[in-house]
């Protein structure tokens, strides 16, 4: 997209960002990471596909329409502020779908590590393998593994993007919210596990990918949606290299892999943008997962107006108090798991007010947005709680944004809507 086609962009959606001020809206508002759990109805389609049966196609467009659009007809429902279209368009994982949006990418069978990504087996997986052995059985990983780079890394996914575009155009219609937003991988996530038979370098492959992404980024943000870039392997890599290799190896490693995801950002503007960074969808141990404030910095250096950080599960929940240390950059928003995804005990809206209000009198509360720490469904196949439980956790986090905003602004709360 011509650089000018950008700044119209911004332009256009300039009354929009300022909405999503919490100065100028009065309360703190509610959003999501964006993976939500596939309707019983699509995923016939989607088996289909996966295990390379014939499929009808317009009934799959038609069923996928219909799909997004009731899914964001009930987010607005239950009150959510800044909404997407699930993330239903993405037929592998919410990673791996751009394999099919990119050229030079095949897939061979893999044995080793059970068919398990080898970007994802480091020491929890080690040290906790009993339980591993059982877990993963039950998670249907299948299609996460044994990808190949074999030639150029270029954008292939026009159709398929323009696709999601135009169903969340079409769904949002008539729609009361704030704002909505689109979801796109990171380049440090795609593929981590890779065998590379192209490039010379891991730079290289990494900076060929993240020209790859500028198309999809500047497709989404120039329909008029907010691009969220999504980033768990970029912590989760840690506890996979470290050890035998060192944190400063870790975090050269990650470096570069941020300046290629700006290289990808170049152009856009920044309040149409967030950054997405989790340690896993996955509700394992984590025991050894890499702390906050080792790369809270290298996290800001992403040239996003946003940054959505998982904040809530029983392993990072402490790590709010890093906001006492580190300053928050001026104009961007805070967006910190508040319901976690990988448990089914439902979050109190106390709770939800409580995590939200000691970070707001920490960065401020016109910075803070009320947010999830991932999605609900890592792909088709797996999700993380039952669905029913999934929308009643959205609306405790509603319900405790609405809490935290009467305690920030000293007025009532609204009622919450119901679905």
């Amino acid at each position: 997209m011509p650089r000018r086609s950008v700044a119209r962009c911004a332009s256009v959606r300039k009354k929009a960002r300022l909405k999503t001020s919490g100065e100028t809206t009065g309360r703190i508002l509610s959003t999501h990471v964006g993976s939500l759990i596939r309707p019983p109805a699509l995923i016939p389609f989607l088996e289909a596909q996966r295990d390379k049966y014939a499929r009808d196609e317009q009934a799959y467009k038609a069923c996928l329409h219909d799909s997004v659009a009731e899914v964001v007809r009930r987010q607005a429902a239950i009150g959510l502020d800044v909404i997407n279209d699930g993330e239903f368009g993405k037929n592998i994982s919410w990673s791996r779908y751009v394999l099919e949006r990119m050229s030079g990418f095949v897939q061979r069978p893999v044995e080793k590590n059970g068919g398990m990504p080898a970007a994802v087996v480091g020491r929890d997986r080690h040290e906790f393998a009993e339980f591993y052995a059982e877990y993963d059985r039950s998670q249907g990983f299948a299609g996460m593994s044994g990808w190949v780079v074999t030639g150029p890394v270029r954008y292939t996914g026009q159709v398929a993007i323009q696709r999601d575009i135009e169903n969340l155009k079409a769904a949002v219609r008539g729609v009361k919210a704030v704002d909505f937003f689109m979801s796109a991988v990171a380049p440090a996530s795609v593929a981590p596990d890779r065998c590379d038979e192209y490039y010379k370098s891991d730079e290289e492959y990494v900076f060929a990918v993240a020209g790859a992404l500028r198309e999809e980024y500047r497709a989404i943000v120039e329909a008029g949606f907010i691009l969220q870039v999504d980033d768990a392997y970029l912590a989760t890599t840690y506890e996979v290299m470290v050890p035998p290799r060192t944190l400063r190896d870790y975090r050269k490693w990650a470096a570069i892999r941020v300046e290629a995801l700006n290289h990808a950002l170049q152009g856009l503007p920044e309040e149409r943008t967030r950054y997405h960074v989790c340690w896993g969808s996955w509700n394992g141990p984590h025991a050894f997962d890499v702390e906050m404030k080792r790369i809270v910095d290298l996290i800001l250096r992403v040239k996003a107006g946003g940054y959505l950080l998982e904040m809530a599960n029983a392993r990072h929940e402490h790590e709010w108090r890093v906001w006492e240390e580190v300053k928050l950059p001026a104009g961007k928003v805070l967006i910190p798991g508040v319901i976690s995804h990988a448990t089914n005990v439902v979050e109190h809206p106390e709770l939800v007010a409580e995590r939200l209000v000691r970070l707001a009198r920490l960065v401020g509360r016109e910075n803070v947005m009320a947010g999830t720490d991932c999605g609900f469904a890592q792909g088709p196949f797996v999700q993380r709680v039952h669905p029913s439980i999934m929308w009643a956790k959205l609306i405790s986090l509603v319900d405790g944004a609405r809490l935290a905003s009467k305690c920030l602004w000293k007025a009532p709360a609204r009622t919450r809507r119901s679905s």
